[in-house]
């Protein structure tokens, strides 16, 4: 018998949830079918894939290897469906788009828009996340292109450096230190309650890295998923937060602190999968991207 697609997504799914049940439901197709037709992979390449005899389904060694390999067989055949119906006229096709949530407020907005006006037939998927679930995104073939940071990256992603962006520590224009003549002595901060991004976020491990070279131990209040929040709790109470420039300079609610030592700088960077097909559209917007650049404190947004 041969092997069919059916097959490896089927081998998949019982991997993924480690439970034919869990598998059959999200298939929407019956769990003996299921069952059955994963018999027949193993019957067809002569060899057991699955450990059955747990409380959960684990894959053999056989089907560590295996699998390796037919996830990697969808992915190049989803690439070549893409590859199909790819346009280079830019009269159609999707791009998938990924950025950590301090680009949201200053670099998604003027990007998209930019990007619709030129491509209107191209749809674009964007969503928000952390710098590791992009990477992760990217390798499984989820996500044609990330914006996120430099530094060391899974094996597979390639890094294009864009740009520098630098950060401020942010309070709101009523905050007691509004002001204050002079830079905030980085010591000082151990005073100041702060609202920051949770730990899963690249920008939060970066200020952490900053505190702990100066020796400070933080008081932090709120921990948030989302910039907006920060901004939010930031304009309506006396909690400090850490955004972009391009974000802090840009609204009179909020009030730039400058810490001595300030903060470092980060590279912003292009993600993409090493080995991934490249469409017109990822080209498109590739192009765009690098083009761009933030607009510099102070700047007022267009319109």
């Amino acid at each position: 018998m041969a092997v069919e697609l059916r097959h490896l997504r089927y081998l998949l799914a019982v991997a993924e949830h480690a439970s034919f049940t869990r598998a059959a439901e999200a298939l929407h197709i019956s769990q003996p079918t299921l069952s059955q037709q994963v018999k027949q992979l193993e019957r067809a390449v002569r060899t057991q894939l699955l450990d059955r005899t747990g409380r959960t389904v684990r894959l053999t060694d056989a089907g560590e290897a295996y699998v390796r390999y037919a996830r990697r067989a969808l992915q190049d055949l989803a690439a070549a469906e893409r590859a199909v119906l790819d346009v280079t006229d830019l009269s159609r096709g999707t791009l998938r788009l990924a950025m950590t949530p301090t680009f949201t407020p200053y670099l998604l907005g003027p990007l998209a828009a930019d990007f619709h006006s030129r491509h209107p037939g191209i749809s674009l998927e964007i969503r928000e996340m952390t710098q590791d679930h992009i990477e992760s995104g990217l390798l499984a073939d989820e996500l044609d292109l990330g914006i996120a940071f430099g530094g060391p990256h899974l094996s597979g992603v390639a890094a294009t450096a864009l740009f520098t962006e630098t950060l401020s520590l942010v309070v709101g224009a009523g905050h007691p230190r509004v002001g204050r003549a002079g830079p905030l002595p980085v010591d000082e901060l151990a005073t100041v309650d702060l609202a920051l991004l949770s730990g899963d976020f690249a920008t939060r491990g970066h200020v952490d890295a900053y505190l702990a070279a100066h020796r400070v131990r933080p008081r932090i209040a709120v921990e948030a998923n989302s910039v907006s929040a920060l901004i939010e709790l930031v304009r309506r109470t006396d909690l400090a937060t850490v955004l972009p420039d391009a974000i802090a300079h840009d609204d009179p609610r909020l009030h730039p602190l400058a810490p001595d030592p300030p903060l470092p700088p980060r590279t912003v960077t292009l993600l993409r999968r090493e080995s991934a097909y490249t469409s017109a559209a990822t080209r498109a917007f590739t192009r765009l991207l690098r083009d761009h650049r933030p607009p510099a404190p102070g700047t007022p947004a267009p319109g």
